[in-house]
């Protein structure tokens, strides 16, 4: 059935209310057992001192927030702002050379912050896939990048390249697994670019600008080499209509959503009480389940800050970067959940679509997600937990794909046909609750530990059954329909403005 099926608003206003109770009730959960345990001991560690005028302790327990906005933010700030300094400079006086500039600067940035020992380390990784990109063979690219992002990720290759970074702060780690990871996957997107390209190749300087164009040499996204190279090799420099207006709009969303998030943990102690199993096991079923979905809501709401932020640069400098990711609010397929567009886009473009073609064929589709998670597990830095997580991801993705050809086939495919298209809608929207929370389960794995997924997953499934499971079953259907009346309306508009470009 199609996507435009209607429901009646009266249905629509009864789950927007349904939903409402839930998140409210729930939440009330979570800040009575953050107020009342504050002191706990198990919590001293990941619970600081706050703002002073709530007169309350925050929950600082995520180590790459506090880097970000509050133990190195003076010295990000600082970089960042360089850099849009100086590529204002250049692009009024010499936008034809506007991207050595950028190159030059995150060169110099990357020396500065960490040593010239790192700075060689990247170069070299450079020259060697540059190198095999020359062969202008696609297997080979794949082989070689893979290989340098093993060396990253495995010891005692990991442990050997950064015994030659001598520099010892608390930031060093981070920027370096984070500067040399994103410095592959570019390298192989341009050694792919590259072997696609039917006459001539692209010089090593290409890959050195597209490499160090430092908003995302150490944090990403990561744009495909061919978007960049297009973007950035512009000299006519020209901005569509407001755009400078959505820009400071979108920086002014960043801060509030940064101030907002901070207040937040003023009240809400998400990230502290799951470190707790043996205190989070008092919580109610519904404070539970909430607590495992606004892990996973907070994680995307770090991910659309953090390269939002970096993106607003971006767009400061002509180019057009990955989107943030779609909230995971809105999510109730696999095929579309993702933190990191950039690499999901990069997948997508050089695996998952090359290997899946068109995501129909059955065994096509197992071929493409186990390559696609092998790489992605490569990329995390293989452990117990991104196994079990790549594991179940993958299982999840082909799953979708197993019951859509289940139900395709007699006599459910007649069934469907012969039904309305507003009941096809809620029978889809039943599963469709289903899959949010093994996405949810899923992804808590990663964020969380094993431990707390498997508590949850306990007491959702089976001690909570049958009452918390189906209301909370029939809550997350609640949610998936105002999801589905929300892409109706998407639709619709798109539509239109179609028809509007056509005529």
């Amino acid at each position: 059935m199609g996507i435009k099926a209607v429901l009646p608003s009266y249905e629509l206003g009864f789950y927007a209310l349904i939903l409402t109770c839930a998140v409210v009730y729930s939440g009330n959960g979570i800040f009575d057992a953050s107020r009342d345990n504050v002191n706990r001991k198990a919590f001293r560690q990941g619970i600081k001192p706050g703002w002073h005028y709530f007169g309350r302790k925050m929950d600082a327990a995520d180590f790459e927030w506090a880097m970000w906005f509050t133990s190195f933010r003076n010295i990000i700030v600082f970089a960042l702002s360089g850099h849009i300094l100086f590529a204002k400079i250049c692009s009024m006086v010499a936008p034809q050379h506007r991207s050595v500039v950028y190159m030059l600067y995150g060169m110099l940035a990357v020396l500065g912050t960490m040593g010239r020992a790192y700075l060689m380390i990247v170069l070299s990784h450079c020259v060697v896939l540059y190198t095999v990109a020359l062969a202008k063979q696609r297997w080979l690219c794949f082989a070689a990048g893979l290989c340098s992002l093993a060396s990253f990720r495995l010891e005692p290759f990991s442990m050997w390249q950064n015994g030659f970074v001598t520099r010892t702060f608390d930031l060093q780690d981070v920027l370096f697994y984070g500067g040399s990871g994103f410095t592959i996957m570019r390298c192989m997107s341009f050694a792919l670019e590259n072997s696609e390209r039917k006459e001539g190749i692209y010089s090593i300087i290409d890959l050195l600008k597209y490499n160090f164009y430092l908003p995302f040499f150490f944090f990403g996204p990561i744009m495909t080499f061919d978007q960049f190279h297009s973007q950035v090799s512009t000299s006519e420099l020209r901005r569509k209509d407001n755009e400078m207006w959505n820009i400071r709009v979108h920086a002014l969303l960043h801060l509030g959503a940064i101030v907002a998030v901070d207040v937040f943990f003023h009240f809400f102690y998400i990230l502290t009480l799951p470190a707790d199993v043996k205190f989070v096991t008092r919580l109610s079923d519904w404070a539970l389940a909430g607590l495992a979905y606004s892990n996973l809501v907070y994680d995307w709401v770090k991910a659309a800050v953090m390269f939002g932020i970096i993106n607003t640069i971006a767009r400061l400098d002509h180019l057009d970067p990955p989107q943030p990711p779609k909230c995971i609010t809105m999510l109730y397929v696999f095929a579309e959940t993702h933190f990191d567009r950039g690499i999901n886009d990069w997948l997508c473009k050089y695996v998952y679509d090359h290997l899946g073609e068109n995501h129909n064929d059955v065994v096509k589709e197992l071929r493409a997600t186990i390559c696609t998670f092998a790489v992605t597990t490569l990329w995390l830095g293989p452990c117990e937990i991104v196994y079990i997580w790549s594991v179940c991801n993958c299982f999840g993705l082909n799953f979708e794909l197993w019951v859509q050809k289940f139900f395709q086939m007699e006599p459910f495919g007649s069934m469907e046909a012969n039904m309305s298209e507003p009941m096809s809608r809620r029978i889809r929207g039943i599963f469709g609750a289903a899959n949010f929370w093994a996405i949810v389960l899923y992804n808590v794995l990663a964020l969380n530990s094993l431990d707390f997924t498997l508590l949850v997953a306990k007491r959702i499934l089976l001690t909570g059954f049958p009452l918390s499971t189906l209301s909370i079953w029939f809550i997350t259907y609640c949610g998936v329909q105002l999801i589905k009346e929300r892409e109706r309306l998407l639709a619709i508009e798109e539509e239109k403005r179609d028809k509007e470009k056509a005529a």
